[in-house]
């Protein structure tokens, strides 16, 4: 899995304008282009009809549009981390070091919570 991930966050670093990409020959580079909001507002679409397809799911709509939808919203969340200079195997690496947490207990222990 890591392999599919680190492949494809190489073609997504790639597109980057500052690495040759072409806003007018890569969708990937144009997002990058137009900045952070294009960008969130994807992410935002993307988990809209992530959601959808899985509510469709549970009522007999083809599990395979979740599948699909769900991979759109990955993919757009690796362009969101590669905006950001992150990269998935962080995303990875915190997972890891959250593995066998209980989840109230790891959200307890944010810096951020009160």
């Amino acid at each position: 899995m890591t392999t599919v991930l680190d492949r494809l966050a190489a073609v997504i670093e790639s597109r980057k304008p500052a690495n040759g990409g072409d806003p007018a020959a890569s969708y990937v580079a144009r997002l990058f282009a137009k900045g952070d909001d294009a960008i969130l507002k994807k992410i935002g679409e993307e988990a809209v009809e992530t959601v959808m397809a899985a509510k469709d799911a549970r009522h007999g709509g083809d599990p395979d549009k979740l599948l699909y939808e769900c991979a759109d919203l990955w993919f757009h969340s690796l362009v969101l981390l590669s905006q950001f200079g992150l990269s998935p195997q962080q995303v990875l690496d915190e997972l890891a070091r959250r593995e066998g947490l209980s989840g109230l207990d790891e959200k307890a222990a944010r810096p951020d919570q009160h």
